[in-house]
């Protein structure tokens, strides 16, 4: 917030994160918290310990916050700096730019998947449906097993729709907000 008070990131920027912020909330956190069609609330997917610190009503909120901070971006940061600090390839479809986001989006779902809510997304315990989530828990294959952990379509499916659409709004929001960087 401080930076936004001394106009050291540009507006674009603070909108791509709320836009993410709603993305996320709307496309998947609310509905895998809740369990809303076909899936079990997260206080049944997770150890006791971790509902008691993390309200289910707050967590759909911090998942959320997070996924369009440290991972919205951060993946926009990634790829600037990999890109020579060129913010051009905020201005139109770039498929290197993408790639990174791409990759970024994903490496860091497999990370949490993996090792931070291996217990949450166990087999036997089902995420509800959701709209970044289509196939629900009824087509649900596992990619692979990493040791005792696995990792399935319904937890990589989000990341999967949500890199192009997140890719396509940063452009549209760059273009309305910062009309005379475009060519």
């Amino acid at each position: 917030m401080a930076m936004r008070l001394r106009h050291r990131l540009p507006e674009w920027i603070w909108r791509v994160y709320w836009a993410g912020f709603a993305g996320c909330a709307l496309g998947w956190e609310l509905w895998f918290t809740y369990g809303w069609v076909a899936g079990d609330s997260v206080n049944i997917r997770r150890a006791q310990a971790l509902s008691d610190a993390i309200p289910i009503h707050a967590n759909w909120l911090f998942n959320s916050l997070a996924d369009a901070g440290s991972i919205g971006l951060f993946g926009l940061l990634l790829a600037w700096w990999l890109h020579g600090r060129d913010l051009r390839i905020f201005d139109r479809w770039h498929w290197s730019a993408f790639a990174v986001l791409f990759t970024w989006f994903i490496a860091q779902n497999l990370i949490v998947e993996m090792f931070l809510y291996h217990d949450q997304l166990a087999a036997g315990k089902h995420l509800s449906w959701a709209p970044f989530a289509p196939t629900g828990p009824w087509i649900n294959p596992t990619l692979f097993n990493w040791g005792d952990r696995t990792i399935t379509l319904q937890g990589q499916i989000p990341w999967l729709l949500m890199t192009p659409l997140y890719y396509l709004g940063v452009i549209g929001l760059r273009k309305q907000l910062s009309p005379n960087t475009h060519n």
